[in-house]
């Protein structure tokens, strides 16, 4: 059997033991796609607070839809809201 991988505490790569797995420990592919799902899920949320703003009898301002296009484009340039550089865009006063 080929063991999961994990990430140490001290940044070094190394096989997991048989009780680290069964503990439940992530793989850095499965802590990976967590964090994305994360950002995600952030994103969805502060993008569902904005969508009172695209019925139809609101006009949206320009700095409205560009602060909603760039929170649904910020996976395209992000995979954790750890990644270095990382922020959610201001939001429009």
């Amino acid at each position: 059997k080929i063991m999961a991988k994990k990430i140490s505490d001290n940044g070094v790569v190394r096989d997991m033991t048989p009780e680290e797995e069964k503990e439940g420990f992530l793989t850095p592919e499965e802590l990976a796609a967590d964090s994305l799902n994360a950002l995600r899920d952030k994103r969805n949320i502060l993008l569902a607070a904005t969508d009172w703003m695209a019925n139809s009898d609101i006009t949206m301002s320009d700095d409205w839809k560009t602060y909603r296009q760039a929170l649904r484009d910020i996976t395209k340039t992000y995979k954790s809201m750890r990644d270095a550089g990382f922020s959610f865009p201001k939001k429009p006063s």
